[in-house]
């Protein structure tokens, strides 16, 4: 009885299963997702910060490492990043941080030597029949 008296708050925001099959829960996710967005800042620094892939990537992060920074609950971190369970976001931020390298390498924010821009005039008569045209 006295330890569930005292200890029942805080046993009740223990999470027991992420209900996903193999993905496992994360005891310390909010510090694991401190620590992966703050990771991924500065491992996208090398990008050009005109890039609208690094403006992407820190808008982001900055904005999902604000709440964990913010909250000290996983259920409210969840409830405020509206994008999966704690265990998903690492998982999320984990991707992020392997992509990082490889879009450095590739470079897609810069056009190529050479490459031809096809400029497609905005008329009715460039809309294929079965697209709808807003105005």
């Amino acid at each position: 009885m006295f330890l569930r008296r005292f200890a029942g708050p805080l046993l009740a925001s223990v999470k027991e299963s992420t209900g996903i099959v193999g993905l496992d829960v994360v005891p310390n996710a909010r510090e694991a997702l401190i620590t992966l967005y703050q990771q991924t800042l500065k491992a996208v620094q090398p990008i050009p910060e005109s890039a609208q892939y690094r403006k992407s990537v820190e808008a982001l992060t900055n904005h999902r490492l604000q709440i964990c920074q913010e909250e000290e609950d996983w259920a409210n971190i969840e409830k405020r990043i509206k994008c999966g369970q704690v265990e998903e976001l690492i998982v999320q931020a984990k991707d992020e941080l392997q992509l990082i390298p490889k879009m450095a390498e590739w470079k897609p924010w810069e056009v190529p030597e050479g490459y031809k821009v096809e400029v497609i005039e905005d008329s009715d008569d460039s809309v294929p029949s079965h697209v709808p045209i807003h105005k």
